[in-house]
């Protein structure tokens, strides 16, 4: 190829959509991949980002970064023959579209629908090659019918069942919401203050397979802090139940059951707490035993609690109560007990009472401070003073308490916990903060729940030959307080009409969280109409490899993926126990500001404003070039113009370089060439794109010192490389300059490219006083093989012009960096 004096404008615009057709009339990417054939666990990768939720607004530039960064690693494996699985669908069902169909009348499905056109419009225009064969979305009846199927099985195995629990409720959003949906005591979609409210509401029995959610982690590669935190949401905890004899004859059971991890400082328990909603309470309310003004005082007392929301509870430092008349005995010392009635003691965690030892228990503490309880220290410190103006709440010997006098925490709990079970009072247990996944939604945009009622009020699955069981379109979904459901017409009707008179339907929703369980599941066989997905079509792409998600979502969300997936093996569908073998989270970019984007503070970015000012290449190196992938990052538009000046420069080097076979590329260039194929070899994997651009940053800035010393083979080896990042210059060069039969995306990359011609050589500057005068280039091997003196004598030979007639005060060596010569 000869050099051409003059070339094309560069301008992203006038081939990037081009291209953009071609690639996908061309089916290059959309070819159904999930039906490829000798797929094993060598040789696939089923690369995935979180399930979007379409929202009106579309993309913004964090759905980029990690869709972006999923996209170079797709091209990157399918180059070096790997079996890619890169599927793509949408979250539809939810709130946010609802409220929107709320506030304009507007149907979720026509809202929804044009959400989803928006945002695939923009991944597409972005250069993401998903393959579009395989594209989902919740809200379909062909997807919901198989969420439907899960219910059913999870029913017909027992582990979905209907009971009358406390929620939360939102007044103004009319629905109940899951614990994560309430901040601070408000609901998360519209700040409105969360009240708990007893319903008979749907649950899935997760806590089934609480002890394999908890040994699962250690088969998965995850953030440390992942793992934790799904620990910390599951909260195992190993400890004694203690029986506490109840003195008062006329109120039964006879006993208060607690349960505690610290059965050792039962020498310093001064009150009992049991929760509003504990039994007893209810029993004491109804006894006419207890004083008519006692019970006025804790009734007012509880009404006013449960309107309080189970994380105001429990973060709330100002700690409430009310003594409910009822004494217990302390069966180790047998001394007299009260029992208050206390809102921060949550009746779903343990037996929702507790033995309140205040020396030893920061809640107690202040509770006790308050109500002017006593506070009993029985354990002290190893090797400091006990400070009783404080709680202590760590290992330490016990005082004060006879039967364990002295021993070390860890022995007393053994020794105090044998005690109490050989006397009858005590039992060594495992309790867990989890609870059962209640998925009852009072909202119209979602899932129905297949379940039908006969006249009696008794409830049956719906029959498998009618799912999927169709959510009606004749509803009027403002809410108000009942599901929006029974205002259909339709819905009755049909269901009279298949199962008989008087017969009514389920009127709830599921919790969206369900949707998104199994998707990944259903990805493997999209269009299965028998199944949710094939046994074969799972057991091949499953687990994924490689799963991108928010960090918000580290808990709920897995923690529910893995219970489906886990009860789909039950089922016998997969031969796997966990659905993911490695996570990461992507950084947030923040505004130019610093400060998280919202609309609210006007540092919002528009990916399709970037996109059409430099083009979708810019915007995508861009953002692999902010920072480490999983940090926060200010946007920054000098930054972005910089990248399109790199790409600019790509482009005139390409048009104006000799690229032909018999150029022989530089040394210099070669070393160069290698290290950008060293870090894709080595720097994806661990999603180190920052320095994969830069060192080709530092490629093309030394082939642009000297722009005929490439060949045209190396310089496919560097276009092939920029093609990862930058998919739309890379291949308008590759088609239209270097004369490419076919699509650079085709091609495969040399993965073992490396310089055997020459050998790496190392340049050391010199100065004479702080100014550079010249340099030593050392082979590496020559280098090791010369000690400081020898170096100092080469370089003083280099810059002998300067130094004479000067006397050298001091030579500063820094080994393979710097000789400064002071004189």
């Amino acid at each position: 190829m000869q050099k051409k004096s003059s070339y094309p404008e560069f301008s992203p615009s006038l081939y990037e959509e081009k291209w953009l057709k071609n690639w996908e009339k061309s089916q290059l990417f959309n070819r159904k991949t999930y039906l490829q054939k000798n797929v094993n666990s060598d040789n696939k990768k089923y690369l995935l980002f979180a399930f979007a939720y379409p929202s009106g607004s579309g993309l913004h530039v964090g759905h980029v970064l990690s869709k972006t960064a999923l996209d170079i690693l797709a091209r990157y494996y399918r180059s070096i023959g790997k079996k890619v699985f890169f599927p793509v669908g949408w979250d539809a069902f939810g709130l946010p579209a609802e409220n929107y169909a709320i506030k304009t009348g507007i149907h979720p499905a026509i809202t929804t629908k044009k959400a989803i056109d928006t945002f695939r419009q923009q991944v597409k225009r972005i250069g993401i090659s998903y393959d579009w064969s395989t594209e989902i979305a919740t809200s379909h009846p062909n997807y919901y019918k198989w969420t439907q199927w899960f219910f059913l099985e999870l029913y017909k195995k027992g582990l979905a069942y209907k009971k009358e629990a406390p929620v939360n409720w939102c007044p103004s959003c009319k629905t109940v919401l899951a614990n994560e949906q309430v901040i601070n005591g408000l609901c998360e979609r519209c700040d409105s203050e969360v009240i708990q409210k007893n319903m008979s509401q749907w649950f899935f029995k997760i806590t089934h397979y609480v002890e394999e959610l908890i040994s699962g982690l250690d088969e998965i590669d995850w953030y440390d802090f992942a793992k934790k935190q799904q620990l910390n949401w599951i909260g195992k905890s190993e400890g004694v139940e203690i029986s506490f004899k109840i003195l008062n004859k006329y109120i039964t059971p006879k006993t208060l059951k607690v349960f505690t991890t610290r059965p050792d400082t039962i020498y310093g328990v001064t009150f009992m707490a049991v929760s509003p909603e504990h039994p007893l309470v209810k029993k004491i309310l109804k006894s006419k035993n207890i004083p008519k003004n006692v019970k006025q005082h804790i009734s007012k007392y509880v009404t006013k609690s449960l309107k309080k929301s189970e994380e105001q509870r429990k973060i709330s430092k100002e700690k409430t109560g009310v003594f409910s008349g009822l004494y217990v005995e302390n069966p180790i010392n047998k001394e007299k007990i009260p029992i208050w009635i206390a809102d921060y003691v949550l009746y779903g965690y343990g037996t929702g009472a507790i033995m309140a030892v205040p020396a030893h228990d920061e809640r107690d503490y202040l509770f006790a401070k308050k109500y002017n309880l006593p506070v009993k220290y029985v354990v002290k410190p190893l090797n400091s003073n006990l400070d009783t103006e404080k709680p202590f709440e760590s290992a330490g010997i016990s005082i004060n308490s006879p039967l364990i006098e002295n021993l070390k925490t860890k022995q007393a709990i053994k020794y105090i916990a044998k005690y109490l079970t050989k006397k009858g009072i005590g039992k060594i247990k495992t309790t867990y903060k989890l609870r059962d996944w209640l998925v009852s939604r009072q909202r119209y945009w979602g899932t129905p729940i297949p379940i039908v009622y006969d006249p009696k009020g008794n409830p049956h699955p719906v029959k498998k030959e009618h799912l999927p069981w169709l959510l009606p379109e004749d509803v009027d979904f403002k809410p108000t307080g009942e599901s929006p459901l029974k205002s259909s017409k339709e819905f009755k009707e049909r269901t009279e009409k298949l199962y008989g008179k008087g017969w009514r339907p389920e009127y709830d929703t599921m919790d969206t969280f369900v949707d998104s369980s199994w998707y990944f599941m259903r990805y493997t066989d999209p269009y299965n109409d028998k199944k949710f997905a094939s046994k074969t079509q799972l057991n091949k792409w499953m687990p994924i490899d490689l799963y991108i998600i928010g960090p918000e979502h580290i808990v709920l969300h897995l923690l529910y993926s893995r219970f489906f997936t886990k009860f789909a093996r039950d089922l016998g569908y997969l031969n796997i126990n966990e659905p993911v073998k490695k996570i990461r989270h992507q950084g947030m970019i923040l505004g130019p500001d610093h400060k998280k984007m919202s609309k609210s503070k006007g540092n919002t970015i528009n990916p399709d404003i970037v996109v059409k000012k430099y083009g979708a290449d810019t915007l995508r190196i861009y953002e692999m070039f902010m920072g480490p992938f999983e940090s926060d990052k200010p946007w920054d538009d000098r930054s972005v113009q910089g990248v399109y000046r790199f790409l600019s420069k790509v482009w005139r080097l390409y048009h104006t370089s000799e690229l032909n076979s018999r150029t022989i590329t530089s040394k210099e260039l070669l070393f160069a060439l290698s290290d950008v194929v060293s870090n894709i070899n080595y720097g994806l994997e661990r999603l180190s794109f920052n320095t994969i651009v830069a060192s080709m940053m530092s490629f093309v800035n030394l082939w642009g010192k000297n722009i005929n010393s490439l060949s045209y083979k190396d310089s496919v080896v560097f276009l092939k490389s920029l093609s990862f990042f930058a998919p739309f210059i890379s291949e308008e060069i590759y088609r239209g300059v270097l004369k490419g039969s076919k699509s650079i995306h085709s091609i495969p990359f040399d993965v073992n490219y490396k310089v055997d011609s020459f050998e790496r050589s190392v340049v050391i500057p010199i100065q004479v006083n702080g100014k550079v005068r010249g340099s030593l280039d050392i082979l590496e091997s020559k280098l090791e093989s010369l000690n400081e003196t020898e170096i100092i004598k080469l370089a003083q030979s280099k810059v002998k012009k300067y130094l004479e007639g000067s006397r050298i005060l001091k030579t500063v060596y820094v080994p393979n960096k710097i000789v400064n010569f002071v004189v």
